[in-house]
């Protein structure tokens, strides 16, 4: 059984009843608990928890120094190519999109590489649109080839593949994969992708059943929050990350909270999250997992992320660009989308210390795995 079997058991809309049903008894219930189940999230998550976010920030707060320090570790995306396959109703990388089309070749990646690498880091995303005959296996192979001397951890997050890909992509040194589902409602998710590969619904959401199969190291999920409603989908992540970690528990997982942004193409929102709701969304996860990595990007505001810090996020980026080639030779003709908190490396990693927090730009090695 994959996942796509398993989520095909349940129905949206009596999971959205029931997460807007929940009272603050139920809340309180959830906020009692040392260890919170899937029914608990949803309250956590609710209309319901929001009169309760204080609460769950102290809470939240606790139990990520209790598993990862007062420690916030960097990582920099590296966006190599913007060619895409699929129309997507949201992305500026849609092929429907006109906007002008870059791959990196060798020489340009080595020169962001040795940007990146000058400002300190040694977590690198690589980042990709979805188009399997310019940038496929072979790319990425090489791609990682190329920077394997310049950094300790290497994540993709690129179209779906198949579980034998992903076995020779871990073997080159590949450690972690982030697929977001976008929307767990698979009817409106074929409306958000009416063509490409990624119209494939199951294809794309049994992705992480291969990644288990496969041995990644880490795997990434996320919701796009704004296409659907944003509770109701993050309880199908959570139900996801279950799943996940009692099939494949060798694996580590992280998750991810990225909010629409504007980019050229993209369709209205249609469930906006405040900015405190966004934390209340954090806040449940931590309180869900405390094992579960966090990871904010700079699509947020430099004054949200700088007041997200000590509320449960682990993993954060800065200096970000979303555009191929955009650290040597930026481009805004180019990008994915506007990113929020345009501050460089070392001013924010100044309101980390001043927050009583450590930088961590590395904190494993592949030999001690």
């Amino acid at each position: 059984m994959t996942f796509y079997d398993y989520i095909s058991k349940w129905d949206w809309a009596e999971v959205a009843e029931s997460i807007y049903k929940k009272t603050k008894n139920d809340v309180e219930t959830a906020l009692s608990k040392d260890k919170c189940d899937l029914e608990d999230f949803k309250a956590l998550l609710s209309p319901a928890g929001e009169h309760y976010l204080e609460q769950m920030a102290r809470r939240s707060q606790l139990k990520t120094q209790k598993r990862f320090g007062k420690t916030i570790q960097m990582y920099i995306p590296i966006y190599l190519s913007n060619e895409c396959q699929n129309i997507c109703t949201y992305c500026g990388f849609s092929l429907d999109v006109k906007i002008p089309r870059k791959t990196l070749n060798d020489d340009e990646i080595i020169k962001e590489a040795e940007i990146v690498k000058r400002l300190g880091y040694d977590h690198v995303l690589l980042v990709t649109g979805e188009a399997n005959k310019t940038v496929g296996l072979d790319y990425f192979k090489n791609a990682i080839r190329l920077l394997k001397p310049y950094f300790s951890h290497i994540a993709l997050e690129v179209q779906p593949l198949e579980q034998k890909e992903y076995e020779e992509l871990r073997l080159e040194g590949l450690n972690t994969v982030l697929v977001y589902q976008e929307t767990y409602h698979e009817d409106h998710y074929n409306l958000h992708h009416p063509k490409g590969r990624k119209s494939n619904y199951q294809f794309r959401v049994e992705t992480h059943d291969r990644l288990g199969k496969a041995g990644i190291h880490k795997m990434g999920l996320g919701v796009l929050i704004g296409l659907e409603d944003w509770r109701v989908d993050s309880f199908f992540n959570a139900v996801h990350l279950n799943y996940l970690e009692t099939k494949y528990w060798k694996s580590k997982y992280s998750v991810s909270f990225p909010r629409l942004r504007p980019c050229s193409g993209a369709s209205n929102l249609k469930s906006s999250i405040s900015d405190r709701q966004l934390v209340q969304l954090i806040c449940a996860y931590r309180l869900f997992n405390e094992e579960l990595e966090l990871s904010m990007s700079t699509r947020e505001s430099a004054k949200f992320r700088d007041n997200i810090i000590k509320l449960g996020i682990t993993s954060i980026s800065a200096d970000s660009k979303t555009d191929p080639g955009g650290y040597a030779n930026p481009n805004e003709n180019l990008e994915q989308f506007d990113i929020d908190d345009t501050r460089g490396t070392e001013e924010f990693s100044k309101v980390i210390i001043e927050q009583g927090y450590e930088v961590v730009f590395k904190d494993w090695d592949l030999s001690l795995q």
